[in-house]
């Protein structure tokens, strides 16, 4: 029977770029469970998908209760279910017992269990004090987490499309109609034959985005000058963006040596401060309409923070596709 280190659980499951809670307030104990839970019992993921969502359900009834213990336990259950979600995960990498399905589980599991814990302290929280300000909340924090997958999975498919494009460019499938049509994913028959020689002859050019994120302790400086002394190009289509934020690079060094992303404030802060830092700020006081004040400020000042760093990706994304026309004229002028 296979034992599991707390080595190997860091080593085969941990991400490479994680959200800052997740790095620091969830691994370290999800971690931990995870290596006693495979070696001791044949716990299957799909079934700590289950007691995740059963914590859910706890901590939405809680919430629904209002007064302060309750939003305690509350925020502490949801937290618990948190770390069930990111165990099912790992105990499937670690073990290679995870399956699609179990993936579909775990997404419609993970909103289920936000969307009604976040009606349920809302709710609860209305019926105690009144505040009509509570039910206005629900539709901006839904609009705000779903606007979230939308522009991510926008924006990932704009990305992927983008180094397709100059990937089939640099290779010499399709450079023409890549610049003529920037819509088009279809190379030229006529440059197959160039695109496999290129293939024997070894890679033509190094990708900045691809580099950096296989070895995040490399800077953009540094990337330029290993393909420099490679003989091979690099395609940047965030060199517009670096130049206009210098400092994002030094931020995103500094916070990657600890495995966080520099996305700070992505979909797992905005649910863990609407469901854990929020009803946690009843323990400043048991008054219901100070502690109903709070609730409020914490959820506002989180759909800020998660629309701001919303905006920030799509500006980004802007300046990258104007690198990325640049980038398409250059390859195709050899």
């Amino acid at each position: 029977m296979t034992t599991y280190t707390l080595a190997d659980v860091r080593e085969r499951t941990y991400k490479s770029r994680d959200a800052w809670w997740t790095v620091f307030l969830v691994d370290p104990l999800a971690a931990r469970l995870v290596v006693w839970t495979a070696n001791r019992t044949n716990i299957t993921p799909n079934q700590i998908t289950f007691g995740a969502g059963v914590l859910g359900l706890g901590s939405a009834v809680a919430f629904a209760m209002a007064d302060w213990p309750w939003l305690v336990l509350g925020a502490v259950l949801f937290h618990l279910s948190f770390v069930l979600d990111c165990m099912d995960g790992k105990i499937a990498r670690l073990k290679g017992n995870g399956s699609v399905f179990g993936a579909w589980v775990d997404f419609v599991f993970d909103r289920i269990r936000f969307f009604g814990c976040m009606m349920a302290l809302f709710i609860g929280q209305w019926a105690a004090t009144g505040e009509v300000v509570f039910l206005l909340l629900m539709p901006v924090v839904t609009f705000l987490d779903l606007l979230r997958y939308l522009n991510g999975a926008q924006v990932a498919k704009t990305r992927q499309s983008m180094r397709e494009k100059l990937r089939d460019a640099a290779e010499g499938r399709g450079v023409d109609a890549a610049v003529a049509d920037p819509e088009s994913t279809e190379a030229e028959p006529a440059a197959d034959a160039a695109a496999a020689q290129d293939a024997e002859d070894g890679p033509r050019v190094v990708f900045m985005e691809e580099a950096l994120r296989e070895d995040p302790s490399l800077d953009r400086e540094q990337v330029y000058a290993r393909a420099k002394a490679e003989g091979v190009r690099v395609v940047d289509v965030h060199a517009g963006f670096s130049e206009k934020m210098g400092w994002y690079e030094r931020l995103r060094r500094s916070l990657l040596r600890s495995r966080v992303r520099p996305h700070l404030f992505s979909g797992i802060e905005f649910e863990m401060f609407v469901c854990v830092v929020a009803p946690l700020t009843a323990l400043v006081t048991p008054v219901a309409p100070v502690a109903g004040a709070l609730i409020v400020g914490v959820t506002v000042l989180s759909c800020a923070a998660l629309l701001a760093f919303e905006v920030a990706i799509v500006f980004k994304l802007w300046l990258a596709t104007r690198d990325f026309t640049r980038e398409l004229d250059r390859l195709a002028q050899g």
